[in-house]
């Protein structure tokens, strides 16, 4: 059986689906599309700003934009460029660009386990009934040298609890967090059918900031799992395939 789950690319069109949506809304960091004005006013407001291509996938291509004392810094990889104005940011980014559309995000500072920033990605799937259920949380720790947090760009998974035991939270924030991590999964799964066809599966990324505020900078509408099959327990990965099999999902 074929892979049958709807796939949209445009990182754009999604975040506008999901501004929508007022209980989701609260959720969505300042984004814009890239352009001069835009760049101006995202980097009077915020001391971070990520630079994103709406196409993109895997955490390549991704540029943080400082503000350091002197101006701005740039970080892609782990290269960075220093500059003085505006101006000489944005005709770098610009030709950096080329043709393809980007986005600017407003940079959310990680919360931290064992000293390495993570995110968490919420597996979202739908039952053979055809309604959505969070099935699994599970997160990505990052390199803290690099400025995606992603499997490929040399972080690695780890498991919802290890990785928030890690992190310097009340014991009570982890199940509260939990719950209100897998409905707004399903929150999201309900609004993406709402303005597209097809979705059997979704993988948001969370970005849980350093006051404990979940962010969602990312919903993956054709979500990686393999990594999975690198944590020890092989429960989860199991999990998602169980769903995934009456769509075409086998690994």
């Amino acid at each position: 059986m074929k892979y049958k789950s709807s796939t949209i690319k445009s990182k754009w069109t999604k975040t506008q689906w999901l501004l929508k949506d007022s209980y989701i809304k609260k959720y969505i960091p300042i984004t814009l599309p890239f352009n001069k004005k835009n760049l101006s006013s995202m980097l009077a407001d915020h001391t971070t700003v990520f630079f994103k291509p709406t196409n993109g996938s895997g955490g390549n291509n991704i540029i943080r934009i400082s503000k350091t004392a002197g101006g701005y810094q740039t970080q892609l990889n782990t290269t960075k460029r220093s500059y003085s104005t505006t101006t000489q940011l944005y005709r770098d980014l610009n030709r950096f660009a080329g043709t393809r559309p980007y986005l600017l995000q407003k940079g959310i500072r990680l919360a931290k386990s064992n000293g390495k920033p993570f995110d968490v990605r919420v597996m979202v799937q739908k039952t053979k009934q055809g309604t959505w259920t969070s099935t699994a949380l599970f997160t990505k720790v990052g390199n803290p040298k690099k400025v995606a947090t992603n499997y490929n760009q040399g972080g690695t998974i780890g498991t919802f609890h290890n990785t928030m035991n890690g992190a310097k939270f009340s014991s009570a924030f982890t199940p509260q967090l939990e719950s209100d991590l897998k409905r707004l999964g399903v929150a999201v799964g309900k609004n993406f059918d709402r303005n597209y066809k097809g979705f059997k599966e979704l993988g948001l990324d969370v970005a849980i900031d350093s006051k404990g505020k979940a962010w969602i900078l990312e919903v993956n509408t054709r979500p990686q799992i393999y990594p999975l099959k690198a944590l020890k327990d092989k429960s989860i990965y199991k999990k998602i395939l169980s769903y995934g099999k009456q769509y075409g999902r086998y690994k």
